[in-house]
């Protein structure tokens, strides 16, 4: 054989033996599409014998032939020099291969075209099983869907920390998109000013000890904005133990575990009872440590519109201190313009902006540049403080001090407003609601202070003023009359005394003042000064009323170094100037024994007129708001002595107290109204229970249910129609007697009212632990009920207090109708008072109650004589027309 001849066919085999040992399918095609000639690799993806290939058409091999052939199509139309042309067609194209026995596989094709000196071969197939491939893509795809859905920053790095892969939360959050970030340094994309480098080595150290860590981080985004983050970093390591990747989750704390953790230490703080000065300490601090770039200050607005330093912990002590007292409008800085305008204030360079020049040198000598203040406003609407940044440079707030700040602002809010109630509270506990002087419960410190105020050598002067014939005014004009009697009486004490004095109401008619550095001469002077002043009548109305007091004296340290002796002297010495003919004054002296005999003996008269049962029980209506019924009726003790005459509760009741009878005076109270009781039941009249008056001395009595139950069941009476009102001065009774008694008494049936409320001796704390079930309201609140805001405010506060305890609220001392609205509207269950009936003896009272409920039948009737009317049709029905029963229970 010639060597011509041999190589064609030694060539051929060569190339055949070299496409058997390419992994990628080949196949030769003819022009009309059919296999000419295939390798192994295709004889393998194909699953075809090689023979069974040969000659085969490209749809018999489940090879998509018109993709194929377009393929083949669009490359011979492109232009030879279209740019790109050769890598387009490089890249194949995928496509799904189907076997004969069903299953599939997807493929890349490549199609060429041979020269045609290549004839019969016209072109060239080349698959590649891309299976793995795909589903390699599509499961990364996956991931990357998954990733992206995620609302935690998830970052991939390299053991370098070359950013190697960010998901869209990333993106989002610190506004880079994928590309800025592929290839950049962590630390030098992340970390700025404030991110604390201790956490950074923290993080990394953990890595190296191959450990998870999770730590919460401040890094930054594009902007330059600080973001408060939970870092939770984890590596991943080759077989060799090396570190290849590290997966970097990031979670946006700044609305979840920095503010929380913030509120919940501030609402800890407010339900410990803490100082609010320490509570807006505490909030700034905090708000520091969250923000590093910040300085942070809180402002209270008061009533008055002037501004006050409660906490700004890394402010100058001098600037704080120079703002207290300053008052808001539209040109106070930051935080008094956004006081005054009731809107958020930014001052971006405090030095050149008009607002700040007259307070500006304080914030710059501490490197304070700008200022960005929001007004704290209260439930009504009321700007009750500010919340302040301070920056160290000129800028604004970032989105995350924005976050910070209306967090804040309603933990500020609710801060101030609980101090603002304390704040009321504490005014009615210690202070006269009528004269709004200090009351009974505050006296006894006030003299405390002037005690230890008092120079040692020299003396101070207790003066007790009872008004003379007050009485008098109250039983003929009316409480109204007599309430601006006393706010007259008070007026004129304060007229007259000086600078350093003090002045006080014991309740009722009795008043104190504390005259400090007086010895007895110079407590003569002012005393006959006071005198002469409450000399001249004072009008009311169109008439005019006299106006007096009966005032006694005792010094300090001459007659008693200790408070309760001092007033109790005063008392005495007050008691000798009424004997005296009153309206004038006496000092304590050795012959006030004379006095506690004239005491001693109306104890006596008190001691015989109950045992000849000479105390007698006036009875007032209590009427239901909703719908008028009667609500219940209370008994109040009365005493006329034939020599005496007719002696106020407000004296022979504390004289009871102190003579030991008023234990007496309240069991025979409970006997005489429970026997009433059970008249006014035998004779068919409807009354749901009776009120008696108790001194907080009867509970300190262990058998006082035992008794009360004895006199129910005496009189057959169901405990619930018992009411036993006690005054105020069971709150600040400990005595677990005291506590164990009334509880005894509520588990029995007997119903508990907390009688004269907030006039002296409140403790809305203590109201809580009481087993009660009834709060009134003391007359005295009722004075400019009407008109005036803040007495409004009190009243309405009391009345929620009572629905929140789910105890019933009734209002003492109601005299007008629009008084009785009022309360209707507030929602007090039940209100007793002139406006309705007086007191009135216990025949009185049958009638008045026969009327009264003969007056709302017939009301009612009218009513539904009227529904019925309108019903038929009728203008109008006279007043004589009598409804039948049977035309009341249709209109029912």
């Amino acid at each position: 054989m010639l060597a011509s001849e041999f190589q064609p066919a030694a060539s051929a085999n060569l190339l055949s033996a070299a496409l058997d040992r390419v992994s990628e399918a080949i196949l030769f095609l003819d022009a009309e599409g059919r296999v000419h000639h295939a390798n192994q690799a295709a004889v393998a993806l194909l699953r075809r014998d090689l023979k069974d290939l040969i000659g085969a058409d490209l749809d018999r091999l489940g090879l998509p032939a018109e993709q194929l052939r377009a393929m083949t199509k669009s490359e011979a139309e492109a232009p030879a020099d279209a740019p790109h042309a050769a890598e387009a067609g490089d890249a194949g194209r995928e496509m799904m291969l189907r076997h004969a026995d069903g299953s599939r596989c997807r493929v890349r094709a490549i199609v060429r075209d041979l020269p045609s000196d290549h004839a019969p071969m016209h072109s060239l197939l080349l698959l590649r099983d891309v299976t793995s491939d795909v589903e390699m893509r599509e499961r990364n795809a996956l991931l990357t869907s998954v990733a992206d859905r995620s609302n935690r920053a998830v970052i991939v790095t390299d053991h370098e920390l070359k950013i190697l892969y960010t998901n869209a939360a990333f993106c989002s959050i610190f506004g880079y998109s994928s590309a800025e970030v592929l290839g950049r340094q962590v630390e030098t994309l992340l970390v700025g000013p404030c991110t604390d480098p201790a956490t950074v080595e923290r993080l990394k150290q953990c890595v190296e000890d191959d450990r998870g860590v999770e730590d919460d981080l401040m890094i930054y985004d594009k902007a330059g904005c600080e973001i408060w983050t939970t870092a939770h970093v984890k590596a991943h390591r080759n077989q060799r133990g090396k570190v290849k990747y590290l997966v970097g989750l990031l979670s946006d704390i700044r609305e979840t575990k920095q503010l929380r953790s913030l509120q919940q230490l501030i609402m800890s703080s407010l339900a410990s009872d803490i100082a609010i000065a320490t509570i807006a300490d505490q909030l700034c601090r905090r708000v520091e440590e969250l923000a590093p770039d910040v300085v942070c200050s809180i402002l209270h607005v008061d009533s008055g519109g002037r501004i006050h330093p409660l906490g700004g912990p890394s402010l100058p002590a001098d600037y704080s201190s120079g703002l207290d007292g300053v008052a808001i409008g539209p040109d106070v800085g930051s935080c008094g313009t956004a006081a005054y305008l009731c809107e958020p204030v930014l001052a971006r360079d405090i030095d050149s902006d008009p607002r700040w020049q007259p307070y500006k040198a304080g914030p710059l000598g501490a490197g304070l540049r700008a200022c960005w203040s929001t007004p704290i406003q209260g439930k009504d609407g009321r700007v009750i403080g500010t919340f302040a940044f301070y920056f160290r440079e000129c800028r604004g707030p970032s989105p995350w001090h924005e976050q910070i700040v209306a967090a804040c602002v309603q933990l500020g809010a609710l801060a101030i407003e609980r101090q603002e109630v304390r704040s009321t509270i504490s005014q009615v506990a210690y202070h006269d609601m009528l004269t709004g002087l200090p009351n009974r419960a505050r006296i006894p410190s006030m003299i405390a202070e002037a005690i230890n105020a008092c120079p040692e050598g020299s003396h101070l002067a207790i003066a007790f003023l009872d008004a003379d014939n007050f009485k008098d005014v109250n039983d003929t004009l009316g409480h109204a009359a007599g309430d601006e009697f006393l706010v007259a009486f008070a007026n004129r004490l304060r007229a007259q005394i000086r600078p350093g004095d003090m002045l006080g109401r014991l309740g009722g008619d009795e008043f104190v003042i504390v005259l400090q550095n007086r010895d007895a001469l110079e407590a003569s002077l002012a005393a006959a000064r006071i005198t002469a002043a409450l000399a001249m009548p004072l009008t009311i109305g169109k008439r005019q009323v006299p106006m007096s007091a009966s005032m006694g004296l005792s010094l300090y340290p001459d007659n008693a170094t200790d408070i309760e002796t001092l007033i109790k002297q005063a008392d005495g010495a007050m008691y000798k100037a009424k004997r005296a003919g009153r309206a004038t004054y006496r000092f304590f002296s050795a012959d006030i024994d004379k006095l506690a005999e004239e005491r001693l003996m109306h104890s006596t008269a008190l001691r015989e007129a109950i045992a000849s049962e000479a105390l007698t029980l006036n009875y007032q209506p209590q009427i239901c708001t909703r719908n008028g019924a009667i609500h219940g009726v209370e008994a109040l003790a009365r005493w006329h002595d034939p020599v005496l005459g007719e002696v106020s509760p407000s004296k022979f009741i504390p004289l009871a107290e102190e003579c030991g009878l008023i234990e007496q005076i309240g069991v025979w109270s409970i006997k005489q109204a429970c026997q009433q009781m059970a008249s006014w039941r035998r004779a068919g009249l409807d009354i749901p229970c009776i009120s008696v008056n108790l001194s907080p001395i009867n509970f300190q009595n262990v058998n006082l249910a035992a008794v009360v139950a004895q006199i129910l069941a005496a009189n057959d009476l169901p405990a619930k129609m018992l009411m036993l009102e006690i005054t105020e001065g069971v709150i600040l009774n400990e005595r677990a007697t005291v506590i164990a008694t009334m509880s005894e008494l509520r588990n029995m049936g007997v119903g508990l009212s907390l009688d004269d409320f907030g006039t002296g001796y409140s403790s809305l704390s203590r109201l809580a632990q009481l087993p009660i079930h009834e709060l009134k309201i003391d007359r005295s609140f009722m004075r400019d009920f009407e008109n005036d805001q803040g007495t409004r405010a009190i009243v309405t506060a009391v009345v929620r207090v009572g629905q929140s305890l789910d105890v019933k609220v009734v209002a003492e001392g109601v005299e007008t109708e629009p008084q009785r609205r009022l309360l209707a509207e507030l929602g007090c269950d039940a209100m007793q008072g002139f406006l309705f009936a007086r007191p009135m003896a216990a025949a009185a009272f049958s009638r008045w109650l026969l009327d009264y409920s003969a007056h709302r039948a017939s009301l009612m009737l009218r009513q539904v004589g009227r529904a019925l009317a309108q019903a038929a049709g009728v203008s109008e029905v006279s007043e004589g027309e009598r409804l039948s029963p049977a035309a009341i229970a249709a209109a029912s």
